[in-house]
């Protein structure tokens, strides 16, 4: 077996302690990779794959990265979900003896990466840690590295409140304690890390101080040692653990956060079409960040919104104060991550100079703000600070456009350091020396091409050409260098005055290091005043942003009911209109009270009862979020809970089909919601048979109705749930309106109170361009169809048994529906899909019934087809009539 180098034995043995890492090995201007790490990075990379070998080794497997590009394939390497391990030189190669040590410096990964491809301006960058107890119960908290923000919550028993705000805060990644078990969370996809010691260190006790939990100490404990191991240096920027409490906030599950297209749109999973694309007019990227936090997170408490509101006014009413506001914004740079970024040590003069221009910007910015008279301003304004003492210090220190190098010179201003200037003189004035002593070398030779020049190895040197050596005066040039057409050579002269530039450039460079280090170490002791100061822009920023985006679309200021009323005035969807190209917007009232609490939606496809019922879900969102809303009047409730079950989807992944997926997000919003809450349910029951369907359809209806409370948008195709409207009072039947010219149909998008006359889905399959005969077929099949149908309302249905007992619901089948219609000689009761064991009892039916309801029971519904049923249960009620 061949023996392995001491260079490949140290790479194994750093390997041994990050496993689950990329080892990035600096071997001089390269950062190698090697056996498995190397396969692996070549493939993800789309770099070559090569090989290392002598007669004392085997062949290896290894790539490389240039070290000054290493940037851009480690942040490829983090999007694709790696963790990275930089291993570095830690001793001077000179001094070493035998094998140069190496250490990882930084475990770089997606929650903790600082800078690249893989930080978005307007998106925060959050890891988070979750430490379960024994009681069911979860600490929570999560940070962002680049802005030093933190938060934290207990979490309930319900491992999908754990999924939930994973997923609403789009962790990148996740520590958790040794024992915890992956699957708790199958419902995402974040990196997992572990982390084992969870002692809380004493530099990380003062992010605690202003609270006592010591279940929520665990999780940070856990956290902040993880950066502690990995970052491997000081996190000064970290902020104050700020508590909060989920329920605090509208919750929004990841159902309804995807198909209200809150974030991102629904097809192609872009910003563009998403309700954040409309509402962020911010010009700051962190008025970006807080706008999509917002957005995420609408208000419960109806006196902040009203003070966010109120800003939104004064703005809307002062155009110019505005329009100034927003230009002197944009001179603002990414104070949050400008501060973290000192903090960690890898700002460098660009940055610098990027925040002392973000500070001169200040104290106009407070000017204008003042200047509006809101009460609110003047609450934001007071923790507020125009930092002149340190934008000073940036003025005299940086110049205008310093270099991206720290290392290179050229970044400290002249007049800063006594010492600095006069090397810097010495450097200059030694350079314009040069200068003359070629222009005086060629006068006293008559050689006109010779040059004085310059390179890192030889130094400073006089350049002759061949045929011209002749002409030198002998004794005075010293021979330093022979190239191929010329020779270079150094005279006495020459030599003492490069000592001295050289020294000079070297002092020089080192000197302005060594300032610029102190520079930062002065910045950091206002970083936490920096981060509070770039909390308050964040705000205005949003807040702003609100303001254009109501003058821009004509939005009003929403009021909010005490008693559950809803009244939304020729309302809106905001995104629809906006990217409508041709036409008006149609647009449509909403009421809703005590009396009034769920709307049975008909009409045709495409008619536009899924943008109907949107509308009212983003437009609660949008208030909600203290911005004006699109509607020419709007009262509305403050909603806990929005429930959202719209558009077909599967879950294949998961062996879940479309229907199944209905199924379980129903389940949720049934389960969940509350009478403060509003519940958006398309099509219910499409999934399955018509029966089946119109059997869930209604029971679902009446659960909610008579259970939940919550106010409830039901569009749906079934015609025969219209008729509910006389048997609940509170349910209320409305369509989208359409009318048939010259044998077309015309969709007219208005909402009108009554139920639709049929659902036209022969006229969209023309608009769909079908063969025609598939067409007149169609046609002719309906016809036949209607001609041989029963009467309607009489239906059974054959229903999930999980769905029911995760709900509680015994479904009953039974011979009619006390909620159906019949005839005014015959009203058959039937006992409610929804009533409990303690109302069902055989003394409900006379001597006679027992019979056909033993023959209900022992009837195997699932195996019936919708004839047979249909069969089955007209003999079971000329039973029960006799």
């Amino acid at each position: 077996m061949a023996q392995e180098t001491p260079m490949i034995k140290q790479y194994k043995q750093v390997k041994s302690e990050y496993e689950d890492a990329f080892l990035f090995f600096r071997l001089g201007d390269f950062y190698e990779l090697f056996f498995d790490d190397a396969i692996k990075a070549a493939r993800e990379l789309e770099i070559t794959l090569t090989k290392r070998g002598s007669k004392n080794e085997q062949d290896i497997p290894m790539c490389g990265v240039p070290y000054h590009s290493a940037e851009q394939y480690i942040s490829t390497l983090i999007e694709k979900g790696y963790k990275i391990a930089i291993c570095e030189q830690v001793e001077d190669p000179k001094t070493a003896k035998g094998v140069v040590k190496r250490e990882v410096v930084q475990l770089i990964t997606p929650g903790t990466v600082m800078e690249g491809k893989a930080i978005q301006a307007k998106e925060n960058n959050f890891i988070a840690a979750l430490y379960p107890f024994e009681d069911g119960t979860a600490a929570f908290i999560k940070a962002d590295l680049t802005t030093g923000e933190t938060a934290a919550a207990m979490l309930g028993e319900q491992h999908s409140e754990w999924e939930r705000e994973i997923l609403r805060s789009d962790i990148k990644e996740l520590v958790a304690p040794p024992d915890f078990k992956e699957d708790m969370l199958a419902g995402s996809s974040v990196l997992f890390s572990i982390e084992t010691s969870e002692e809380l260190r004493p530099e990380f006790e003062k992010l605690c101080t202003h609270w006592a939990n010591e279940k929520l100490k665990k999780a940070v404990a856990i956290l902040t040692n993880y950066f502690k191991r990995t970052q491997k240096r000081a996190l000064s920027h970290l902020q104050p653990v700020q508590i909060y409490n989920p329920n605090e906030y509208m919750q929004l599950d990841l159902h309804s956060r995807r198909n209200l297209e809150l974030t991102e749109s629904l097809r192609e999973k872009k910003r563009k079409g998403s309700l954040l694309w409309l509402m962020d007019q911010t010009v700051t990227a962190m008025g970006g960040r807080l706008a999509k936090k917002w957005l995420e997170e609408p208000l419960l408490n109806v006196d902040t919104i009203r003070k966010r509101q109120s800003l939104v006014e004064s703005l809307l009413d002062q155009y110019f104060e505005r329009e100034e506001l927003r230009e002197k914004l944009r001179h603002v740079y990414d104070l949050e991550r400008l501060a973290g970024k000192t903090s960690y040590g890898n700002v460098n003069a660009r940055e610098l100079v990027q925040l002392r221009r973000s500070l001169q910007e200040l104290p106009d910015i407070f000017a204008l703000l003042r200047s509006l008279n809101n009460d609110y301003v003047d609450e934001l304004l007071e923790e507020a600070e125009e930092f002149n003492d340190l934008r000073q210090l940036l003025e005299d220190s940086l110049v205008e456009d310093p270099p991206l190098s720290i290392t290179d010179g050229g970044i400290i201003r002249s007049g800063y350091h006594t010492q600095l200037d006069e090397y810097k003189e010495a450097s200059t004035n030694g350079k314009e020396w040069i200068s003359r002593l070629e222009q005086k070398e060629r006068e006293e030779t008559g050689i006109k091409s010779l040059k004085v020049g310059f390179n890192k190895v030889f130094g400073y040197y006089i350049e002759v050409t061949k045929p011209n050596i002749p002409s030198l005066p002998e004794g005075r040039y010293e021979r330093k260098q022979t190239l191929t057409n010329a020779e270079r050579f150094i005279t006495p002269e020459l030599k003492e005055k490069e000592s001295l530039i050289l020294g000079a450039e070297e002092n020089s460079t080192e000197l302005e290091y060594q300032l610029f280090l102190e520079l930062r170490e002065k910045v950091k002791e206002f970083i936490q005043s920096l981060q509070n100061t770039a909390r308050i822009i964040s705000e205005i920023d949003v807040l702003q942003g609100f303001a254009v985006v109501s003058e821009q679309n004509q939005y009003v200021k929403p009021d909010f009911s005490t008693n559950r009323t809803l009244n939304i005035q020729e309302g809106r969807h905001p995104v629809v209109e906006h990217m409508l190209e041709h036409g008006d917007y149609v647009a449509n009232h909403i009421t809703m009270n005590e009396n009034r609490e769920m709307l049975l939606i008909t009409g045709p496809n495409m008619a536009g009862k899924s943008t109907y019922m949107r509308q009212a879900a983003l437009i609660a969102v949008m208030a909600q979020t203290g911005c004006f809303v699109p509607a020419a009047h709007a009262n509305l409730p403050v909603f806990d809970q929005i429930f959202t079950r719209i558009g077909a989807a599967d879950d294949l992944a998961s062996g879940q089909s479309t229907f199944m997926v209905e199924m379980l997000e129903t389940k949720h919003a049934l389960s969940k919601a509350t009478p403060d809450s509003l519940i958006l349910l398309d099509e219910i029951g499409r999934g399955t048979s018509t029966y089946d369907g119109m059997a869930l359809a209604q029971s679902i209806v009446e659960y909610i109705h008579d259970h939940v409370g919550a106010k409830t948008l039901f569009s749906t195709h079934y015609h025969e749930l219209t008729t509910l409207e006389e048997t609940m009072p509170k349910l209320q039947n409305v369509h989208v309106r359409a009318v048939e010219e010259a044998g077309e149909i015309v969709f007219l998008h208005k909402v009108e109170e009554g139920k639709a006359d049929r659902s036209y889905g022969i006229y969209v399959a023309k608009l769909a361009e079908l063969p025609q005969d598939v067409l007149t077929r169609a046609e002719t099949l309906l016809t036949e169809f209607e001609q041989a149908a029963p009467p309607q309302n009489h239906f059974s249905s054959s229903v999930s048994e999980k769905f029911y007992e995760e709900n509680q619901i015994e479904f009953q089948h039974a011979a009619s529906s006390k909620r159906v219609s019949v005839s005014a000689e015959e009203k058959p009761e039937q006992l409610s899909l929804f009533q409990t064991d303690n109302e069902w009892t055989e003394s409900t039916f006379d001597k006679n019934a027992e019979a056909v309801m033993k023959e209900i029971k022992n009837t195997d519904v699932l195996r019936l087809s919708p004839m047979e049923a249909l069969e089955v249960l007209y003999k079971f009620q000329r039973k029960l009539r006799s």
